[in-house]
């Protein structure tokens, strides 16, 4: 089903909008793509941001329920066999 898209209005200082103007000329692109482009970008970025954020909330908890973990210099350790021959394999939580 396509849904019908409707006009926003954003409101850009007169500065903003001609940078976007000048912009918009330079790519051969109309303002309103550049518009679309920034805000689909934007919120791409946030809603990773924002599941980051509720990941790290959800592994504290567990961390706070369990009290399983690995230690910096144990993860550093296994890191720095990264792309060697003797690559170790992930270090195991403990309390």
């Amino acid at each position: 089903m396509n849904t019908p898209i409707s006009p926003t209005p954003v409101k850009l200082d007169p500065e903003l909008k001609v940078r976007l103007t000048r912009l918009a000329t330079a790519r051969h692109r109309a303002p309103h793509w550049l518009m679309r482009e920034a805000i689909a970008q934007y919120v791409d970025r946030e809603e990773k941001r924002q599941a980051l954020h509720q990941d790290a909330v959800a592994a504290w908890g567990e961390f706070e329920e369990t009290g399983l973990h690995v230690t910096g210099n144990e993860v550093m350790a296994w890191l720095e066999t990264w792309g060697t021959d003797d690559e170790l394999p992930a270090p195991a939580c403990h309390k």
